[in-house]
């Protein structure tokens, strides 16, 4: 019997200064539209409830950031109880250790699988091409310490947020841990050489698919905040490396993919990635630095 279900990436828009009620409402319509279409799993974009706020140094950064018990929170949580779907929920993390970008996940039921927090917290220097603002994560996000999978949907997931995704160690872990699909929250832009950052954004999302046998789902925002245009352009990628679906790059837009996890499988006995891998070779990956 096909273990199918329909997956969800909310791409959704840019945010301004203030503006969390637009987009907590714009967040509420896409969970209705995904029950409306039947959708057992979601996932919403890196930081889609604030600004990408990390383009720039502000010494008050802390207004962005959330306690996990924010009413925009339980309210997203609730919304996606009442429809039934499992729900990826990423947004900036205040805890009593720290600030994290992170990502909780909740099964259909409402209940919490587990937290992620991004691991790999970049930070760029600015540069001279249009939008290029630079990136200062690591003044504001601890990194986070786990890899771990979460059971929801009927299936093993697993997370990693926007940079996490550059790193094929993590996403190998992830499915050597069982994961069957990586969900990605994702803010990316074209700043700087828009040309090369649109030709590049499908190629780690659909090599860590292919290399892991995993499905991906990709969700980005999409829109101009500032000098930054985000590309939009969500995805879903199935085991063997291959576009299911894609959103645009104009507007937001829930997009969704009815995705068969048997496929995992499959493609695992074609590329036997695991049977003929040497790990007693790769010590050197794992050595300190």
């Amino acid at each position: 019997m096909a273990r199918t279900i329909t997956v969800a990436a909310a791409q959704t828009g840019s945010v301004q200064d203030g503006d969390l009620r637009t987009i907590t409402e714009a967040a509420h319509a896409m969970l209705d539209e995904a029950g409306r279409q039947q959708v057992r799993l979601l996932t919403f974009g890196e930081l889609f409830l604030t600004p990408f706020f990390a383009n720039k140094l502000e010494e008050e950064f802390d207004r962005w950031f959330m306690q996990d018990t924010h009413e925009v929170l339980a309210g997203l949580r609730e919304k996606a109880r009442r429809h039934r779907i499992a729900l990826v929920l990423p947004f900036a993390e205040r805890a009593h250790d720290g600030y994290f970008n992170s990502a909780f996940i909740y099964d259909e039921d409402g209940r919490e699988a587990g937290r992620y927090r991004k691991t790999h917290i970049p930070a760029y220097f600015p540069s001279e091409g249009p939008g290029g603002t630079g990136s200062f994560e690591k003044f504001y996000f601890a990194p986070g310490a786990k890899l771990e999978t979460y059971a929801v949907a009927g299936t093993r997931i697993g997370v990693q947020i926007c940079n996490d995704r550059l790193y094929p160690e993590s996403s190998r872990a992830l499915a050597l841990a069982g994961a069957e699909l990586i969900a990605m929250p994702i803010a990316f832009s074209t700043y700087a050489d828009p040309q090369q950052r649109t030709s590049i954004w499908e190629i780690p999302l659909r090599a860590r698919a292919y290399e892991n046998g995993v499905f991906v789902l990709a969700c980005n925002r999409v829109g101009t905040e500032g000098p930054r245009h985000h590309l939009g352009r969500s995805m879903v990628v199935d085991p063997r490396g291959m576009i299911v679906a894609e959103a645009g790059t104009g507007k937001p837009q829930l997009l969704t993919a009815q995705i068969d996890l048997d496929a995992v499988s499959a493609a695992r006995k074609k590329f036997p990635w695991w049977r003929d891998r040497r790990p007693d070779l790769y010590g050197p990956l794992a050595a300190p630095q």
